[in-house]
């Protein structure tokens, strides 16, 4: 263990030291030791400082999983510099105004989706673009068979002298050592979505990284001997799941981690069974899919003895057919980007309630509150959950007035709202009951409905959209959009509006159903009253009447 490093590259050095030749990354059937990726990162580091990278700029990291990922986080955090991970989905829109907003000027990518970044550049300081193949760190044997049999996915990548491949990247460095980073640092910015039109940089120091990984890491220690543990990475890196149970595990845990640069379900369990898995961190949604999988029965899964959910909340159902069938329940848990990860997780050494989201972690404070007064309300009441701890993120990166509305202070202490309304039993245990912002779960995803409905009203043809979730049980929520067209419109179609949001937003924020109506309902100053239409669905729900002019899915 690494527990006592004040800084993440201290860490991951600590456990490159401690065994060199263990395997830290199994991808694509290529084993990477902690070794060879501490080379790497510090290959990284250094091209970064002969590049003109300095101590405290800011990297984005525009990648599926792979060990190109893994190298540019730690090389970009050995080098000082901030490391900023985005979804490899995202479009070029979202990418310039994260660009714009952290002032990054160096973007790792994959070739695949190197056009958006020079879309993005042309708006954007972007003026360093690393891009690199899927393929890029296998051994050349395999790449030139993957590459031969049109395995490997490959993208255009234009001759600009802003652009180097990353293999060549790694080469450049002059090899001088880079300044050791200091643990209050600023290590990475993880953007997240919530109530407003853009995502919301959250950052993050060394310090808090390690801190509140440590004891989330841990809770498995019952089922898994620290050291020992193997990790399908079934969450993105990007994700602040994937990250504190995934690259925590490389720097705290001595882990090894499987990577997979796109769910597949066949793929994903197929590695569970040929490494013998013995961990599965993913969202709910994911569960389902391998239960209702045509071909589960082929593949061998007995390994698994940790298996935890988190990202959104585990429906019962999936949980007990799950336990059924495998003979090892899921653990849920309950985090945030904001609080960097877990705030609750699900105790592995004894028995816990159906339905509930586990109990809050030692390094975690919380209050459950009224609404309104923000007292605390009478024990086993719901009320919004607030999360505070020593460190903890105390700002948005450049939102004061979103920072003013989340981040509070009670009685001398610091705490973030969650919007997340929330029950505690006697015993400490904590349920989800209901959210309190208009913020949209799907697949794990938050998505703001503010930023889908800002999309479609940018629509010449309409003049007020509403957004709101739809509770479903294979994905948490679907994305469903009310709109009101022009009167003088005719032939405006919802796969017209649909085509329109997915060359703008990111695949996971477009609506699955779109349904026109003449008015929306808004208060008595012209606000849009998006709770009530909620409660239209609900109600429609329950009466067992579903309607959608448009189905996206």
């Amino acid at each position: 263990m690494a527990a006592t490093a004040q800084t993440i590259t201290a860490a991951f050095r600590a456990q490159a030291a401690a065994h060199p030749q263990k395997t830290a990354l199994w991808y694509l059937g290529c084993r990477t030791t902690y070794g060879q990726l501490n080379r790497w990162a510090d290959a990284f580091a250094s091209a970064l400082a002969t590049a003109g990278v300095a101590a405290g700029d800011r990297v984005l990291i525009y990648l599926p999983n792979c060990p190109q990922w893994a190298v540019a986080w730690l090389g970009t955090l050995a080098r000082g510099a901030a490391a900023v991970p985005i979804a490899p989905i995202y479009t070029a829109r979202d990418l310039a105004y994260i660009a714009g907003d952290t002032g990054a000027k160096t973007v790792v990518c994959a070739d695949t989706n190197y056009g958006y970044v020079v879309q993005a550049a042309a708006e954007t300081d972007i003026a360093r673009i690393v891009h690199t193949n899927l393929a890029d760190l296998i051994p050349p044997w395999k790449r030139a068979f993957g590459h031969l049999y049109d395995r490997i996915p490959s993208g255009t990548v234009a001759r600009d002298p802003r652009s180097v491949p990353l293999r060549r990247f790694l080469r450049e460095g002059r090899g001088e050592p880079p300044p050791a980073p200091g643990a209050d640092d600023l290590a990475e910015i993880l953007y997240t979505g919530g109530t407003t039109r853009h995502p919301k940089g959250v950052p993050i120091s060394h310090r808090l990284f390690l801190a509140s990984a440590e004891p989330q890491l841990r809770v498995a220690d019952p089922l898994v001997p620290p050291g020992e543990n193997v990790i399908l990475q079934g969450a993105p890196l990007f994700h602040i799941l994937g990250q504190v149970f995934g690259l925590g595990g490389l720097c705290l845990g001595g882990d090894t981690l499987i990577l997979l640069p796109k769910v597949n379900t066949d793929a994903l369990m197929d590695q569970i069974g040929r490494h013998r898995a013995r961990s599965l961190f993913a969202v709910p949604a994911l569960f389902r899919m391998l239960l209702e999988h045509d071909r589960l029965d082929q593949y061998d899964l007995s390994s698994l003895v940790y298996c935890f959910s988190g990202g959104d909340v585990l429906p019962n159902e999936v949980a007990r057919r799950w336990h059924e069938r495998f003979g090892v329940p899921i653990y849920p848990g309950y985090g945030a980007t904001e609080t960097v990860g877990g705030v609750t997780l699900t105790p592995t050494d004894r028995a816990f309630p159906v339905g509930a989201m586990g109990q809050v972690l030692p390094h975690k404070r919380v209050r459950i509150v009224d609404l309104m007064s923000l007292e605390e309300v009478p024990a086993g009441e719901p009320g919004e959950l607030l999360v505070g701890s020593d460190p903890m993120v105390a700002a948005y990166w450049n939102k004061p007035e979103e920072t003013r509305e989340a981040f509070v202070e009670l009685d001398g202490l610091p705490w973030y709202r969650t919007g997340d309304i929330v029950s505690a039993d006697a015993e400490g245990f904590v349920s989800f009951v209901d959210r309190t912002v208009d913020t949209i779960k799907h697949k794990g995803y938050r998505v703001a409905a503010s930023e889908v409905e800002a999309v479609l009203q940018d629509h010449s043809a309409v003049v007020a959209a509403c957004v709101v979730g739809v509770a479903d049980e294979k994905v948490g929520e679907r994305i469903k959009a009310f709109v009101v067209l022009k009167s003088d419109v005719k032939g405006i179609s919802g796969n017209d509006l649909t085509r329109w949001c997915r060359e703008r937003l990111a695949p996971y924020k477009v609506p699955q159903y779109i349904e026109f109506r003449d008015m929306l309902p808004k208060s008595k100053v012209g606000k849009l009253l998006r709770r009530e239409v909620r409660g239209e669905e609900v109600t429609r729900r329950d009466k067992g009447k579903w309607s959608a002019a448009a189905d996206t899915d």
